[in-house]
């Protein structure tokens, strides 16, 4: 006798980055054995990030959209679900909900017999909130069975629009522990580079809600208070690069700035290595995924109180400082600190580790299955 076909789990992205092909992976080497595992993206490229993604193999990836998306709602609509599986008893993860191709999708799978579940990071605090969008919010959330998200701020606004708490899991932004510190090629904080051949270290994109001119008020400010400062590399490209380099001159600290570009996923990993506090200083931040590759490296991170990452990542005094995103003699206080006390900075490295696995991708695995069993 054949055996039973297995139930297809399905995870739908826009494109598939380095996170996204962790979490895919994980999924498979767990449940790989009694799912069918299917990872669909839309696009071949992200139109926000300029990452470069290795195949791994371990997983089917199917790519929706290449030079044929048609125009229409319902052109896009067809061809996402000619690429679906057969959906009775499937559980398929849907991001971007939002879009109406999605919303009509997620209905459709609904009314098919799938189990469709939600993955989203979103807080109410991200950014003002109106009462007739989000009312719209609440009609888009019906065809869900449950949402796959963060901690505190992301369950506590699924539960604003109606999801019942029961149906809301976490475990959603999560990164290989393992990849990140294969790719450094060095140990983890406080082993490895020398506390004093350490830089600070940002990896964000040069737009505005970064936050990055009020990260350059305070390493000014940093900067006049110690006799040897340490540099600052900020990782990434975006439309206030020329205003940033611009605000690095007038505040006489352009010879400390080094902007680096955009970097993929092992140069990251490797910068993180030679890092001594991560810096994310945003106004709006649904998580900040960059905050578990650094505690993978072993580092302290100062974040603002809007990334998502803070609420169940850092414990500000333990492995981290939070601050207010309008605060740069707060930041600048962190800076100094953490540059100049090596003993209170090994500590918070030892700390940063011990917390690391909140953010490891068997999270994600954990999250999927509650779901799936």
């Amino acid at each position: 006798m054949s055996e039973p076909a297995k139930p297809f789990l399905v995870f739908i992205w826009d494109n598939y980055g380095p996170y996204h092909m962790d979490r895919m992976n994980a999924i498979q080497c767990d449940l790989g054995s009694v799912h069918k595992v299917i990872g669909i993206e839309l696009y071949p490229e992200s139109p926000t990030y300029s990452w470069m993604v290795k195949e791994s193999g371990l997983f089917e990836k199917r790519t929706i959209f290449r030079n044929n998306e048609p125009r229409s709602i319902i052109g896009r609509l067809r061809m996402l679900f000619r690429q679906l599986p057969p959906l009775r008893d499937s559980c398929v993860f849907v991001c971007h909900y939002e879009m109406p191709t999605i919303f009509m999708l997620a209905v459709l799978m609904r009314l098919r017999g799938a189990r469709v579940i939600m993955m989203n990071n979103s807080k109410f605090d991200d950014k003002p909130r109106h009462v007739f969008k989000e009312l719209v919010k609440v009609l888009f959330l019906i065809p869900y069975h449950g949402v796959l998200s963060n901690a505190m701020r992301s369950r506590q606004y699924w539960e604003f629009l109606g999801k019942k708490s029961a149906t809301i899991r976490g475990g959603y932004n999560t990164v290989s522990l393992d990849r990140i510190r294969d790719q450094a090629g060095v140990p983890p904080a406080p082993d490895g580079v020398a506390f004093r051949e350490r830089h600070f270290t940002c990896i964000a994109r040069l737009v505005p809600k970064k936050n990055l001119t009020m990260l350059l008020q305070a390493y000014a400010i940093y900067h006049r208070s110690v006799t040897n400062p340490r540099a600052l590399h900020l990782c990434g490209t975006g439309s206030e690069e020329a205003e940033l380099r611009l605000e690095a001159d007038k505040r006489g600290i352009s010879g400390h700035i080094v902007f680096r570009g955009w970097l993929q996923d092992d140069a990251i990993s490797r910068t993180l290595g030679q890092s001594l506090v991560l810096l994310l200083p945003s106004i709006e931040e649904q998580f900040g995924n960059v905050v578990i590759e650094a505690q993978a490296m072993g580092l302290p991170v100062i974040v603002s109180e809007n990334c998502g990452a803070r609420d169940q990542l850092v414990r500000s005094g333990v492995n981290g400082f939070v601050i207010e995103p309008d605060n740069p003699e707060g930041m600048a206080y962190f800076m100094t600190l953490l540059s100049e006390e090596e003993t209170l900075w090994r500590r918070m490295c030892e700390a940063a580790t011990d917390r690391a696995p909140l953010g490891d991708v068997q999270r994600f695995v954990e999250g999927v299955k509650s779901f799936v069993e």
